[in-house]
């Protein structure tokens, strides 16, 4: 049995991060690309994803409105306990992804932390249902300073819940991309343009989710109470978990790879323990090359496309891995002195998208903001729409998924065929080109929020009088498009880079710039105070009340960092676009490779060009 050899290879620790990946029914035997995978099976997995970002948007993107109100903790207190949730359940998708990829696999991994999840949402309607499990009631506008904060036994309860929702929704988001995306075949070119069709019908899953999570969960939430709106939650999960298991017999499922970061590990002590070696001038003396004798000019040696990665120049003490040292006993050495060049170039490849990665850190900095101070923000404006109807703070942030339902299908169906043909991309443009266009938008999104605060406390303070709510439509409308581009786009860079049996994990690690994001957040916020509170003014953050805080100076300090950002972007994926380019270009003798065929047939990992 095909399972059976690979069983026995992981068991005498061969590396089999190079093979292929065979995927696999639910009953683990080989999957017929005819009955199993492609869009049919992928809905599933966005019924799921529609349905748990229903369920946890829902409590996130109100969270403040019951800690302060009803946990009665104060304003700045309460936006950190926000963030550091939500920073909580990103940096977790690296437990699910490392989980999935090395033992569970990503269906299980859904449906064990799934629950997990779902027990989080029924706990939290417990604790918001029953009185003795939270403080005395209070208003905390009017009556703050005697208001009892919560403590004890009550806190506990509190954060117990809260985490267990951040823990399953973490191990849960990055197998929701990654499992979808396993049901097509990147290698195969019908396919791989239906790869870019899923990513971006997983946004609009993700954007009808949130959409309804943000009218009618938050109106739930705010008419009939917390307990209601926690428990309508948990509904939304439990129907998830059934979206999930009904594609059971459709999916194909790559089987788990034991751990994923062993050969990592291997590569960096190889490295290091060798550190002292010089590497060869030619590549074809490293261990585990595999260069086929085919015809060329200068008699040189190229790799066929046999799957393996083929040796760059790029991070070259790297390749001190995979030096030999020859010894009278002809001793083999061990895993952990001497790895392969397919190893070498995964774990380079890992080192490449670090920077990429971490300029998306300050744009989720910002959406942070969206999900807590202009919430408040929203709280201190005209809410009232009709003589009877008012909208709740935190349904503003449905207004840029109003737009994305329909931009996200317009985007998929006309600009990317257009596009398409003038680039020759699978996706139009590039993933790297779409990061870029979203991170530039993001400044524009912080500009109008400082612009709309400064107008909003100057006619509060000065006039006193209450602008509508509408005045904070367009940070919400510039931020929603641009992560259309970013967040889809860095999901797809990931997941197409050529580390076979490590997507969940690749796609953990684009949650984790989130989480870093709004980790940061609490940071600014509390360094922002710590600087600021020695001017006559006091902090710009430091009260509760909006009137006498700066919140326009702190959005305008968040402009010019995001846009600071994105030239730093800019910098990173040119030098990754040079560096993908030209890691095939030229062998060790500087012998010019691009117009070998196999090399012009060849796909290099991130081979995107940033004009």
């Amino acid at each position: 049995m095909e399972m059976e050899a690979r069983r026995q290879q992981l068991e005498k620790g061969d590396n089999v991060a190079s093979e292929e990946i065979t995927t696999v029914d639910w009953r683990g035997r080989p999957s017929n690309p005819s009955k199993h995978g492609g869009m049919g099976a992928a809905a599933f997995v966005l019924g799921l994803q529609a349905f748990e970002i229903m369920a946890i948007a829902a409590v996130g993107n109100n969270l403040i409105t019951y800690v302060i109100n009803e946990m009665h903790f104060s304003l700045s207190k309460s936006a950190n306990i926000v963030t550091n949730f939500i920073g909580t359940v990103f940096i977790l998708a690296l437990l699910g992804g490392y989980l999935s990829d090395s033992y569970l696999g990503c269906f299980w991994t859904m449906l064990i932390f799934g629950f997990v999840e779902l027990s989080g949402f029924i706990l939290l309607s417990v604790q918001a249902h029953l009185p003795q499990l939270k403080p005395p009631h209070c208003n905390m506008l009017t009556d703050g300073d005697n208001c009892v904060e919560a403590k004890g036994f009550k806190s506990i309860i509190f954060f117990m819940a809260l985490y267990l929702v951040a823990l399953g929704s973490g191990c849960v988001k990055p197998n929701m991309i990654a499992h979808g995306a396993d049901q097509f075949d990147k290698e195969v070119p019908k396919e791989s343009k239906k790869l870019s069709r899923y990513f971006n019908a997983a946004y609009f899953a993700f954007s009808v989710g949130e959409l309804v999570a943000l009218t009618i969960l938050v109106w739930v939430q705010t008419h009939s109470g917390m307990d209601i709106g926690f428990g309508v939650s948990a509904a939304a999960m439990a129907m998830g978990l059934i979206s999930l298991v009904g594609g059971t017999l459709l999916y194909r499922n790559k089987p788990p790879q034991r751990s994923i970061l062993t050969p990592i590990a291997q590569v960096l002590v190889a490295a290091t323990l060798k550190r002292k070696q010089v590497c060869p001038s030619d590549p074809r003396l490293l261990h585990g090359s595999h260069y086929p004798k085919l015809p060329s000019s200068n008699n040189i040696t190229i790799s066929e496309n046999t799957g393996d990665l083929h040796h760059t120049e790029r991070f070259r003490f790297l390749d001190k891995a995979c030096i030999r040292i020859q010894d009278g006993n002809n001793t083999k050495e061990s895993a952990w002195r001497l790895c392969t060049v397919n190893q070498v170039e995964q774990v380079k490849i890992l080192i490449s998208v670090i920077p990429i990665f971490a300029c998306t850190i300050v744009f989720n900095t910002i959406l942070a903001q969206l999900q807590t101070f202009s919430v408040q923000q929203g709280s201190a404006m005209n809410t009232r729409i009709t003589k009877s109807f008012h909208i709740p703070p935190a349904s503003l942030q449905a207004i840029p998924y109003i737009m994305l339902i329909f931009i996200v299908p317009l985007y998929d169906s006309l600009f990317v065929p257009f596009s398409r043909r003038i680039t020759g991309h699978d996706s139009g443009i590039s993933p790297l080109q779409r990061i870029g266009f979203g991170l530039f938008l993001s400044t524009f999104s912080m500009v109008a929020a400082a612009l709309m605060e400064n107008k909003r406390r100057d006619a509060a303070v000065n006039s006193n009088k209450i602008i509508s709510i509408f005045w904070i439509t367009p940070q919400f409308l510039i931020f929603g498009l641009s992560e259309m581009f970013t967040a889809v786009g860095l999901i797809e860079f990931f997941y197409k880079q050529s580390l076979k049996g490590m997507q969940s994990f690749l796609t953990a690690i684009t949650y984790c710039s989130y989480s870093i994001g709004f980790y940061l957040s609490s940071v600014l916020v509390s360094l922002v105070n710590k600087i600021t509170s020695h001017s006559s003014g006091g902090g710009w953050l430091s009260d509760n009340n909006l009137n006498k805080d700066r919140l326009d100076l702190f959005y305008w300090m968040l402009a010019a960092l995001s846009f600071i950002n994105f030239l730093n972007y800019l910098f990173w994926a040119r030098w990754n676009s040079k560096d993908s380019a030209s890691s095939l270009q030229y062998d060790s003798n500087n012998q010019d490779l691009r117009h070998h065929p196999i090399f012009s047939s060849s796909k290099i990992a991130g081979d995107d060009s940033i004009p």
